[in-house]
């Protein structure tokens, strides 16, 4: 633990009124956020990449947030670092009662169950009298926020019994944007059709045991891959995208999709 040490020691000095950092003094916590999202990102990206350089790094730099997070907070007297730690460790311990208790889960799906069971309770105990789906973070990803609004109403019950029928939905909400369109509906009433048709595919993914998130990245890379075959390949016959009829882009896709994996 010697290295951790050296960082509490460094965070210390960068953030000395004398003799530290300018930049790192007028640092705030809600000033760093931003950064620290920009992190995660970054550790998902070194992740998906399969680089353990790159996700030792980002796990560095993560770490250097926290205790960033943490010194700033102690300075004001609202909270430290042991205050960080001692408030997980406890929450760990109090959630895995099969693993520190006498509790016993078959596997872990069963354990997700009692997870769930137990958040629920704890949520309950510290916001009496506060709706169900309270504390679901509103400034998470709006896509990240519709999985777990729908996991927390699916723990009551309130949810379709298989994917399937979330695939007739996802139909039926396809049809209403398109009479929507066909009608020349406001901007407001499409974009509110598009918002249920989005919130159908997520629960569908939800449904599938895929999380939408990895599903649109790793589709994401795939655009990318495909159309830099497009790219590729024309500058090969010395024309420009601006150059290429959307046929040609067309024929040059359906050949790149030859070359690229669907897996990847």
């Amino acid at each position: 633990m010697q290295a951790f040490k050296r960082l509490l020691e460094i965070m210390q000095q960068l953030r000395d009124p004398e003799g530290g950092c300018p930049w790192d003094r007028e640092q705030t916590i809600p000033s760093i956020l931003p950064h620290t999202l920009e992190e995660v990102y970054e550790l998902a990206d070194a992740i998906e990449r399969g680089d353990d350089t790159g996700i030792r790094d980002e796990l560095g730099d993560l770490l250097f947030h926290i205790v960033f997070y943490a010194r700033i907070a102690e300075e004001s007297g609202r909270f430290n670092l042991e205050d960080v730690a001692a408030g997980i460790v406890e929450k760990l311990e109090r959630r895995h009662p099969h693993v520190f208790g006498q509790a016993h889960v078959e596997n872990a799906a069963a354990q997700n169950v009692v997870w769930e069971k137990l958040k629920s309770a704890e949520r309950l105990r510290a916001n009496a009298g506060s709706g169900f789906l309270d504390g679901i973070s509103s400034a998470m990803p709006a896509l990240a926020r519709a999985c777990k609004l729908q996991k927390r109403a699916a723990s009551v019950g309130f949810d379709w019994p298989g994917p399937a029928p979330v695939v007739a939905k996802i139909e039926e909400e396809v049809g209403e944007l398109r009479q929507a369109m066909a009608a020349g509906a406001e901007r407001a009433v499409l974009a509110g059709e598009l918002g249920d048709l989005l919130f159908a595919v997520i629960n569908c993914a939800r449904h599938l045991g895929i999380d939408p998130e990895m599903a649109l990245r790793s589709t994401n890379r795939k655009f990318e891959q495909r159309f830099a075959v497009i790219e590729g390949e024309l500058r090969a016959r010395g024309r420009t995208l601006e150059e290429a009829s959307l046929e040609e882009m067309e024929a040059l896709w359906q050949e790149a999709k030859k070359v690229t994996s669907d897996k990847s």
